[in-house]
This record gives structure tokens, sequence and C-alpha cells, in this order.
């Protein structure tokens, strides 16, 4: 499994490279031209209500043979109990085509590099008894760096698989056992939009041990209040949000922030500009500065790229004022760093075994009270 990890490398290229070539050589108008699909879109029926009790439908789930979202780094010794919670999880883009706006359930390459990106990306997670990860009709990477409306349309019919895939994974685990919801990029996007449609003022906000929408930004001003959950402000705090977009010092954001924007709607006239959420992965907190002796691993490749070594104090962490996480000059991670210092590949690498951590933490303190 470990000597896999050269496909989770290789899949991560994939999935970033389009992206760094594009920002590299081209102007946003030639990016948009170069990743978004050129024809309509597609209208499909909605997913049937009991879709996701087949097993294909999921990415990872208890009891599947060959669990991605159950990869170790080499080295790596698990704990020796799993923290009693339930993990859901959406996996970012897979889906790199412009031939549709959502990715087809059959694509062999976006069902190839989902279930990879599922193993590097969900792995610091395991320490949970359960995870599920659905498959589901994402949209393709041109969504994100488009104003047409197919975009919207597209987002819209990836997120109806994630919410079916949801009441699926809340139906299947017990009725008092606590539960997180955790995504990347845009399985970041969907996470927010069901929080705030599917756990918000229920019964089921009761359970939420805490929310992961790394990789997309989280307006304080804005989406705390629709998402119905605050920031978690303390390492032992639950149901609450965590978020964080990972930068070197001189990095530029502006990009991923203009992505953000296209879809969170206009902001009323007089609103105070964007306050976004930047979480401290190394103290469980918002905000501040920490140092690299805090941080218990960042998981990386090894020279030939065949296995992942979890390397401790390689990289700190400090909350800039326009809510970005800055890393330093960065570590070496390999050439697949984007341009501008853009970490956004290395989200959860870079606090992979802080990020274990704060899940065990955070769902013993769920069950204490």
């Amino acid at each position: 499994m470990a000597r896999k990890f050269l496909y989770v490398i290789a899949v991560l290229i994939v999935l970033f490279i389009a992206g760094r070539l594009a920002l590299t050589f081209y102007p946003e108008p030639l990016t948009r031209l170069a990743f978004t699909p050129g024809g309509a879109f597609e209208a499909q029926p909605p997913v049937a209500p009991n879709a996701y009790a087949d097993a294909d439908r999921w990415i990872s789930r208890p009891g599947k043979p060959e669990d991605p979202a159950q990869w170790l780094p080499a080295g790596f010794k698990a704990e020796a109990t799993k923290a009693p919670v339930a993990v859901f999880f959406i996996q970012p883009t897979s889906y790199l085509k412009k031939a549709h706006w959502n990715a087809p359930l059959d694509d062999a390459d976006a069902n190839r590099i989902g279930t990879l990106v599922v193993r590097a990306s969900a792995s610091p997670f395991n320490a949970a008894e359960q995870v599920w990860a659905p498959r589901y009709r994402q949209a393709t990477f041109g969504t994100f760096i488009t104003d047409q409306p197919e975009a919207q349309q597209a987002l819209d019919l990836a997120y109806g698989d994630v919410a079916a895939a949801f009441d699926h994974f809340i139906a299947s685990i017990p009725a008092n056992q606590p539960f997180i919801v955790a995504g990347h990029s845009q399985g970041g996007y969907h996470l927010k939009r069901l929080l705030a449609d599917k756990v918000k003022g229920t019964p089921l906000a009761a359970r939420l041990v805490a929310a992961y929408p790394i990789g997309w930004l989280v307006d304080q001003e804005r989406d705390l209040p629709q998402l119905g959950f605050p920031a978690c402000t303390a390492p032992e705090q639950t149901g609450c949000v965590i978020s964080w977009l990972s930068y070197t010092d001189s990095g530029n954001a502006e990009l991923m922030i203009k992505s953000y924007e296209r879809f969170a709607g206009a902001r009323p006239a007089g609103a105070r500009p964007a306050r976004y959420l930047c979480s401290n992965p190394l103290t469980g907190g918002v905000g501040g500065t920490t140092p690299a002796s805090a941080n218990l691993g960042t998981m990386v490749p090894d020279a030939r790229l065949e296995n992942g070594t979890v390397k401790a104090r390689l990289v700190g962490a400090r909350c800039s004022q326009d809510g970005i996480l800055r890393i330093g000059e960065g570590p070496d991670m390999g050439p697949f760093v984007l341009p501008e210092g853009n970490y956004h590949v290395y989200d959860v690498p870079l606090y992979w075994a802080n990020l274990r951590a704060d899940v065990i933490r955070r769902t013993a303190a769920w069950r204490a009270l």
C-alpha cells in the first residue's frame, strides 16, 4: 500500500499541473478558454433516493476492500484504538476534462484519480472508526475559472449527489454517533452548503464534532451565520468550523479569492470587506503565528516518489491579515507547488499529523460533554 504513494503524487500532478501551466503561461482569459467546457450544460435527473445503498457509489466506506481512505504512510504507527466518530469526506476535483460540465460516473480517469486523491487527502481522518467518501458527478475543473451560468448549474448538480450520499451516511451510522464532515477544494465548497442545508437547526447539529472545509474560503461575516456553526477558536471546541488555504509569505492568493467570490453572491451595499477564516492547524484555534516546532508531522514524498514519510517540525503557520495561511518560504515538497506560492495541493499533507490529532482530540472532547 505504501509503495502506491507514487501514484498518489502522480495524481496530484495530474490534478493541478493543468492549472499550474495555465496560470504560469497564460492570462486569466486564456486559462478559461483552455479549461472551460464549450458546450451547453447537460441537464440530468437527480440521483435516485436509494442510489448510495450501492457500494460502488462510494470510493471509501466501511467494509470496502482496499479502502483508499485507510492508507497510511510507510513507518507511521497508527493509534491503538480508533476515535469513536464517523467521517463524511467530500473529495476535491478529479475530473479535468472539458467534454462535460459534470463528471460522468463511469469516467474511468475521474474514478481512478478520485480513488487516489481520497487516499492522499482523507488519510488523516482514518484515525476515526469510519470514513465514508462518495463518488459524485463533480463539477469539472473549468467550472471554477469561468463566469458562465453553466458553472453554477454544474455545482448544483454535483451538490445533489453529495446531499443524497450524506443522507445515506447518516442513515447508516448509529443514531447517537457523533460525526465529522470534511472536504478539500471543491469538496469544501459542497461541505459548506451541506452544513447549511442538512445540519444547521436540526438534531444533527448536536452530533457534529467539527467541519473541515479545507482549501475553500470561509467568510466569517457572510458564511458562518449561514452555516449555523462558529469558527473553532480552541483546540477542544466542538460543533465548529476549521478552514485554511496555504501560501508562502510572498504568495498571491488573488485567483483563489476570485474563485470563491465568483460563487459567494453579491456583497450587500455598505458591507464590510471579506474577513476570511484562517484556522491555525498547529494550534487548533484561529489566527496567530506558530513555529515549525509545533508541527507533529508533514507528509512528504521521498526522492523517488515511491513512498510517503511523516516529517515533524518541517513548516510553521502564520495567519495573515487577508485570511490566508502563510507558511514562510515553503518547504521542499517536490516540483508540484502551484504558481505564486500556492501550496493548495498540500493543504492537508503540510499538517497531516496535526490534523489527525485534531480529529482525535475534538472527538474526545465531544464524548466528554
